[in-house]
């Protein structure tokens, strides 16, 4: 024990960061989104909150992904990736790329319509939006990967409202 009480190890502060860091960070309100690759048999995809807007010149994106994510390992060999922004309508669609229901790979494209632009990624057909991205760079940092997409087509059927992710809640904007 020292002055200030009880020592406590990095172990134990790491641990608790990590925790307290993870409740602050749901109270960041976030856009839905769909990362969806591959074609036929071969399409995989995921939810995501973390995407964001990175240059207008060239347009580019950046997306972050859990490193042991199969949707980035699909990635990084098909070196294509559809960006999917979701309307307050999608939530069935968003439970299932997120793996609710253990629906996994190509099933989770079921009952939504999906068209190609570009790259051959699928994008759904009525996003608020879509963007048809190649690779640009894959950086790693702890646990996630920086994927940084070139835009090389967008598909804006717009309409709707917003579908947000709030305090591990969807809500409409």
């Amino acid at each position: 024990m020292n002055a200030h009480g009880p020592k406590i190890s990095r172990q134990e502060t790491a641990g608790a960061a990590c925790e307290g860091f993870r409740s602050a960070m749901r109270h960041l309100a976030s856009g839905v989104s769909l990362i969806t690759t591959g074609q036929g048999e071969e399409r995989t995809g995921l939810t995501a909150t973390s995407v964001s807007s990175l240059s207008m010149e060239p347009p580019s994106l950046v997306v972050c992904i859990n490193r042991t994510s199969t949707t980035l390992k699909a990635m990084r060999e098909n070196r294509v990736f559809g960006v999917n922004f979701l309307a307050a309508g999608h939530r069935e669609v968003a439970d299932r790329f997120a793996g609710r229901g253990n629906v996994t790979g190509a099933a989770r494209y079921q009952g939504s319509e999906w068209i190609t632009l570009v790259t051959g990624a699928p994008l759904l057909a009525d996003a608020l939006a879509a963007i048809d991205c190649t690779i640009d760079t894959i950086m790693e940092w702890s646990t996630h990967a920086l994927v940084i997409g070139r835009a090389e087509a967008i598909h804006q059927p717009g309409g709707g409202q917003a579908l947000v992710h709030w305090r591990c809640s969807y809500l409409d904007l």
